[in-house]
């Protein structure tokens, strides 16, 4: 099935052609039909499986330019995944001119509601940010078509259910609603049918299909050892683009500190960095001015970054799935990618969870330690 057979128009298949986007992916062809149908849709996707352009494609065919509200709303519990939908969501506007607003916290509001008393179509925004200007009454959603909450689970890990509730409870009744989820456990089911009708579930397999490209190993150490176990394999391998993963921001920041008093070039993105700083960070890594970029799993979920070659589990993840998450940054498109996990005997048992969810052992990675 291709785009056009979809209900894509031409002039946006052109716009996804010029980026190098020929064919839909499983989640599009699931679900782009559906949405652009007007049916409620609940989606479990993993990030790099194109589940951006599943909602935004649609959501592009239904707004009509000739009304002058707010059409549909996207929230993200990250300013970064934020940010990455309304860059796709501005790719699109080539083909239709869709007036967008991007409403996330630590960017001066003032600017945000100069550009509301313009015709916005489009908002794309984190919950706070959003009950800010409902608070203010600078946003008015009444009007809205359709309504998409992205990346449910980390919603609620995040604890942003509060918010999201009372964002709802101001929007059109006869709004449509989408929920898209890496994983759709028991709490994001409730959260969607609470305020949903009749919802289709749509589910595309898991990432552990494109592991056959990644080659991955586990190097054996101590918690006093680690820094210098990462340390030794940076120096090996000398990646062009690189991820270190840390479980906790206080660890993050400890590691950054270390590793840039050991020479490496290094940028942080959690939660408590200025958004500023964070947006400076992610430009520069995708820039490829600088190699290593550490970041926790809430700042780097649905982070879609290309040219990623490698990826570091400095911290053993908490689950087999984000496990799969991490590490499905690299490999991507056919390219080759590489994982190396540093694993303390306290983590032995998360081992091999993982090794069992992946269906294989981890080749062990034998190093000189420095």
């Amino acid at each position: 099935m291709n785009f056009l057979e979809l209900g894509i128009s031409e002039n946006i298949i052109k716009v996804l052609k010029s980026s190098g986007i020929k064919e839909p992916t499983p989640i599009q062809e699931q679900s782009i039909k559906l949405i652009k149908d007007g049916k409620d849709v609940i989606g479990e996707a993993q990030t790099g499986t194109g589940k951006t352009l599943a909602f935004l494609l649609p959501i592009f065919e239904n707004i009509s330019l000739e009304m002058n509200d707010v059409q549909a709303l996207i929230i993200t519990p990250t300013r970064e995944l934020a940010i990455q939908i309304t860059e796709e969501a501005n790719k699109l506007t080539k083909a239709k001119d869709i007036n967008i607003l991007a409403a996330y916290g630590g960017k001066d509001i003032t600017g945000q509601i100069k550009k509301l008393n313009k015709n916005i179509h489009l908002i794309i925004a984190t919950p706070g940010r959003l009950l800010d200007h409902l608070e203010r009454k600078t946003v008015d959603l009444s009007k809205l078509k359709t309504l998409v909450i992205d990346e449910a689970d980390q919603m609620l890990l995040m604890g942003f259910k509060p918010e999201v509730e009372a964002i709802l409870k101001t929007t059109n009744k006869l709004r449509q609603t989408l929920c898209f989820s890496a994983t759709l456990n028991s709490d994001v089911k409730k959260l969607a049918y609470k305020f949903m009708k009749n919802p289709v579930e749509i589910t595309v397999e898991k990432q552990t299909v494109t592991l056959e490209n990644i080659k991955q190993n586990v190097v054996e150490t101590t918690d006093r050892k680690k820094q210098d176990a990462l340390c030794a394999v940076l120096k090996e391998d000398n990646p062009y683009m690189a991820i270190i993963f840390c479980r906790t921001k206080i660890r993050a920041d400890k590691l950054e500190e270390d590793l840039h008093d050991r020479g490496f070039k290094c940028l942080i993105i959690h939660s408590d960095i200025l958004q500023s700083k964070r947006e400076r960070a992610m430009k520069s890594f995708r820039n490829g001015d600088v190699q290593y970029l550490i970041a926790t799993d809430v700042a780097a979920r649905g982070l879609d970054i290309s040219g990623v070659s490698h990826i570091y589990n400095y911290d053993i993840p908490e689950t087999s799935e984000s496990y799969i998450h991490r590490i499905g940054r690299t490999g991507r498109a056919g390219e080759k990618g590489y994982t190396c996990l540093f694993v303390t005997p306290k983590d032995m048992d998360t081992l091999n969870e993982i090794e069992k969810t992946i269906g294989f052992k981890i080749d062990k990675r034998n190093i000189e330690q420095i």
